[in-house]
């Protein structure tokens, strides 16, 4: 008999047909006629409950149907008896695919804390709170993807291995097959990267916005999404080494469009979660975090505010509030500060910019007083930073003095000025950080949570 998504008979349950459903026994109750097994098959966060009458199966047999046990079952579809689900189906034939020995499955008990589902990561998406979580991963994906196809934007793939530093920042994964312990050595007693693999040195990318602008320079709008990699060795539940990016560049865009861009694109993906995967924020919210709907909701329902770093900088000073970073012009502002703008002073989302030079990255636009950049800063509540970007500089000159400032390599960046000298034009683009928008809408806190394996200093096992 086909196979019935538990989902959809949860959704428009057919009573009175024979149905067939599969998946991984959640509980197991009962008493010495009857027994209640709830099963759930990955589609939804709600299990849906099978009785079997214990006189009509073998109960050796059944025996080896426990919590974490994969089993088929079929029988007639009725309406519940109890309380919390609509239908449940009368067992009339059961088979065990996989048993799961109730003495060693590490899942056999409820209440896990976060932490140790962490050590089982391979096991811990059968649970509610990742099947939730990783369901909402998949449809804010989608919905990324169905937002820039609306707006005729291309999906560009940008490489993974690559021979620049998109943020200068120099902590990024080196890609190599040569001996470790004893490589080859140049003239100068350096290690000799022609004799490597692409013949230079080379880095897992922390970004693909570089490649992305010569993609936005051909095709109009483009966006990437894919995995980047930071080297940074910082064990703390805001980073991770290997994460994803949302990465849109724009030719004809200036930074007020770009503004409305991200806006327009937050909305659309936290509207799209509500509608999709209301069941799983509604699951979470219950279970960890009380006001995460009303977060959602407060960024639907308000305008974002645009504020310019000097602005934010006096509101801050003049706030009367002790931070723990103390805050002045030229200061890289704290999550401690977004928020707080974001959730006390504006009680709304907020977009910051003209940021000072010094603290961005050397491809933002210089403005005219020559100490600030057309960069841009979403700010949400809880989160802080949710997006970053600005507009690009395209005046060859001043990238050029900013790379040299910063003694970036002109070696790996002679592609990137070689777009500023035949047929630059005027653009923008943002990098959203794809966990940091999961741990908004699960209202998760660790981002390790939001991602199905996490890669983070001395965990890389599976």
């Amino acid at each position: 008999m086909k196979r019935s998504i538990i989902n959809d008979l949860l959704k428009n349950p057919p009573i009175g047909n024979h149905v067939c459903v599969k998946g991984w026994v959640r509980t197991r109750r009962g008493g010495k006629q009857v027994a209640f097994v709830a099963l759930n098959d990955g589609s939804t966060v709600h299990s849906i409950q099978a009785v079997i009458d214990l006189s009509k199966f073998d109960p050796e047999y059944l025996k080896g149907i426990t919590t974490g046990a994969c089993v088929r079952i079929e029988g007639l579809l009725v309406e519940s008896q109890g309380q919390g689900q609509s239908a449940e189906i009368q067992a009339s034939e059961i088979e065990i695919y996989g048993k799961a020995d109730a003495a060693d499955y590490p899942l056999q008990k409820k209440g896990h804390s976060l932490e140790f589902l962490r050590e089982i990561a391979h096991l811990r998406p059968r649970t509610n709170t990742f099947g939730a979580i990783f369901r909402l991963r998949h449809h804010l994906a989608f919905a990324i993807h169905e937002y820039f196809n609306k707006k005729g934007f291309y999906y560009f793939h940008t490489p993974v291995i690559t021979g620049s530093d998109c943020e200068g920042a120099g902590q990024m994964f080196n890609v190599s097959i040569l001996d470790q312990e004893n490589p080859p050595r140049n003239a100068n007693g350096q290690t000799d990267f022609t004799q490597d693999f692409f013949g230079c040195r080379t880095y897992l990318t922390v970004s693909g916005q570089l490649e992305g602008e010569l993609g936005a320079m051909a095709l109009g709008g483009i966006y990437t999404f894919g995995p980047t990699f930071r080297a940074e060795n910082s064990n703390t539940p805001r980073h991770l080494a290997e994460f994803w990016m949302v990465e849109p560049e724009i030719a004809f865009y200036d930074i007020n469009d770009n503004m409305d861009l991200a806006e327009e694109f937050l909305k659309y993906v936290i509207s799209y979660a509500l509608q999709h995967g209301r069941d799983d924020i509604e699951f979470l919210a219950g279970m960890y975090d009380g006001e995460l709907i009303n977060r959602l909701n407060f960024v639907l329902d308000n305008n974002f505010i645009r504020l310019s770093y000097t602005d934010g900088v006096e509101i801050l000073a003049n706030s009367g509030r002790k931070f723990e970073f103390p805050v002045y012009w030229g200061a890289d502002l704290q999550s401690e500060h977004e928020r707080y703008l974001v959730e006390e002073h504006f009680a709304c989302p907020v977009i910051m910019t003209g940021y000072p030079k010094e603290i961005k990255s050397f491809y933002m636009k210089q403005n005219e007083d020559g100490k600030t950049v057309r960069g841009m800063d979403v700010l949400f509540p809880k989160i802080g930073e949710i997006i970053g970007g600005s507009e690009r500089e395209t005046d060859y000159d001043k990238l050029l003095k900013r790379i040299n400032e910063l003694n970036m390599s002109l070696d790996s960046l002679w592609w990137y000025l070689d777009t500023r000298r035949f047929g630059t034009a005027p653009h923008a683009g943002f990098g959203l950080g794809f966990e940091r928008l999961m741990l908004f809408i699960t209202g998760m806190t660790n981002i390790r949570d939001v991602i199905p394996f996490p890669r983070t200093p001395n965990n890389a096992s599976f």
